[in-house]
């Protein structure tokens, strides 16, 4: 198989308005989505569309099936997208909305399943192949605490290595507190192969706030592997929202600016499943 594991450390390094620094070590599937059945089959602890350890939900992503919250410029006209759309035709149709077309190509989704029932991804990474294996563009799909979710669209680098993905995009949308609506996310992806490296720092014009980072290793996914990481990574998906949560906290005693998120609903744009703060109808 393709799919595989990969053991990585992220880290997250605030520079402004006070210096903040911490990192964490998780590990991320990287599921070629034409291997999803096959993997089901092979690992035993690993689920597609049904409750098991670690169980793999279509409906957990790129959810284009839904209403768009507030949508902006060529997001305003309507969809032909069919609610039974399984979750790669709903990739492929996303992406040919921007101009990208990779009809039959590969998609490598590199992100965290739910384990033990419970998912939580700050992002998600698709990595969108044409038929010729060529890489054609990649998509992030960052999701907050509110649980709403956006997708945001990467080009191929002009790289001639054509191994990343580099896109300047405004955030617009609601990821921290202590970070502005109106920010910008600079996107540095590599492709994934014997190691994964994704690089996002927020700028307020010119000024870098913030940096992430999330690299490491592959590793084989093997039923053993994930058996074993269920106690060296024990309920990491709930870790993972509890640092998030903590290190809130440190920031807040550190006196760094909070922003309520009704604060700035009008710039919060083009997002899936809004919570019902921005979306009184």
């Amino acid at each position: 198989m393709q799919s595989c594991l990969y053991e990585c450390r992220v880290m997250h390094h605030r520079l402004a308005p006070k210096e903040h620094k911490f990192s964490y070590r998780i590990y991320v599937f990287a599921l070629d989505l034409d291997e999803i059945d096959t993997c089901t089959k092979h690992l035993t602890l690993f689920s597609h569309n049904r409750w098991n350890i670690y169980s793999f939900y279509d409906l957990d992503y790129v959810p284009t099936q839904e209403n768009l919250h507030n949508p902006t410029g060529d997001k305003l006209k309507p969809k032909s997208l069919n609610e039974q759309l399984p979750l790669k035709d709903r990739i492929y149709q996303y992406l040919a909305d921007n101009n990208v077309s990779c009809h039959g190509g590969k998609i490598i989704l590199v992100t965290v399943p739910r384990i033990f029932g419970y998912a939580f991804n700050p992002v998600s990474f698709y990595y969108c192949y044409n038929q010729a294996g060529e890489p054609v563009a990649a998509l992030a799909e960052v999701t907050n605490t509110f649980r709403e979710m956006k997708l945001y669209f990467i080009n191929k680098s002009s790289d001639l290595s054509k191994l990343r993905f580099r896109a300047h995009i405004p955030k617009n949308f609601y990821v921290s507190p202590f970070s502005k609506v109106d920010l910008s996310f600079d996107f540095d992806l590599c492709l994934p192969d014997k190691a994964f490296a994704v690089k996002i720092d927020d700028y307020d014009g010119s000024v870098k706030m913030l940096e992430s980072t999330m690299a490491g290793p592959r590793r084989e996914l093997t039923n053993g592997r994930l058996f074993w990481w269920l106690f060296k990574y024990p309920l990491m998906t709930l870790r993972i929202i509890s640092l998030i949560h903590i290190h809130a906290l440190k920031l807040y005693f550190k006196k760094i600016p909070w922003f309520k998120k009704t604060a700035a609903a009008e710039m919060q744009q083009n997002l899936y499943r809004p919570h019902h703060s921005i979306n009184r109808q």
